[in-house]
């Protein structure tokens, strides 16, 4: 399903699910670089539709002295340049309806954030570019509400739109993933994602630093395989410790090549 909405992805005549893997943020041009090209080396060995995924800013951080980003348009820049290394396509988020159209010229997929899944303005802007759109299901939303959500961007003139779970909310510190969302989201005709590092945020810490648990990852994936997810988004990077964003709940980059290998023999299970 993935090739309706991006044809030029490598590997999209496979039967795979499709990857969506990279930092959470991009903190520079070397470790951007260093990271596409591993996860381009196994998907390609194993016929994985590929897209690289690297935040150009982070707009929702717990403290106002959490890591931002290194410049718009130097970020911006990275992003392009791995795209057209690996013959990849490349997916950013967006806040604000303004970012729309800078991010899209750099970009091929943007993605709207959890918390703004509702933003209207935002939502249109990304459908006006003409890029491809990926939402992300609110926390604080069931499956079915995200078919408005779709809908804000097809009215626009826009089809070509990708949804991503990322759980709900439970209790206070902690999210649950309620997996009839995923075959319910891809009744709606488009390609539905699983988040499975977000997905296993934990927010609100004391420390004003969100946790993780990087270690349900795996079961997260397979699961989401299992149900019949389209396609998989993984932050990872080569030392989750040292990350600038989210490295609690990162999968680290050397741990990704065995878990690929697992999903594919789900996945061949399956169909």
């Amino acid at each position: 399903m993935i090739n309706t909405v991006l044809p030029q992805i490598k590997n999209g005549d496979s039967t795979n699910f499709f990857l969506m893997a990279g930092p959470c943020a991009i903190e520079g041009e070397e470790i951007a670089l260093r990271i596409a090209e591993k996860i381009v080396t196994i998907t390609d060995r194993l016929h994985i539709p590929y897209i690289f995924k690297g935040s150009y800013r982070k707009a929702n951080r717990s403290r106002v002295d959490s890591f931002t980003g290194i410049g718009d348009e130097k970020a911006l820049r990275i992003l392009e340049k791995v795209g057209k290394t690996f013959g990849v396509p490349t997916v950013t988020d967006i806040h604000e309806s303004h970012e729309a159209a800078l991010a899209a010229a750099y970009v091929d997929v943007l993605q709207i954030p959890a918390f703004l899944c509702r933003q209207t303005e935002l939502l249109v802007a990304a459908a006006e570019t003409g890029k491809v759109v990926n939402i992300k299901k609110g926390q604080f939303l069931n499956a079915a509400s995200m078919k408005f959500a779709v809908d804000k961007v097809i009215d626009s003139g826009n089809k070509n739109v990708m949804l991503t779970d990322r759980g709900n909310t439970f209790g206070y510190q902690d999210l649950i993933v309620d997996f009839r969302g995923i075959p319910e989201m891809r009744g709606f005709g488009v390609p539905t994602i699983m988040d499975c590092t977000h997905s296993l945020q934990q927010p609100n810490q004391t420390s004003g630093v969100t946790g993780g648990k990087p270690e349900l990852i795996e079961t997260i994936a397979k699961a989401a395989i299992a149900v019949g997810a389209d396609g998989l988004f993984i932050e990872t990077h080569p030392n989750p410790a040292q990350a600038k964003s989210d490295g609690a709940n990162m999968l680290h980059l050397d741990y990704l090549e065995d878990l690929m290998e697992k999903l594919v023999r789900v996945r061949q299970a399956i169909l």
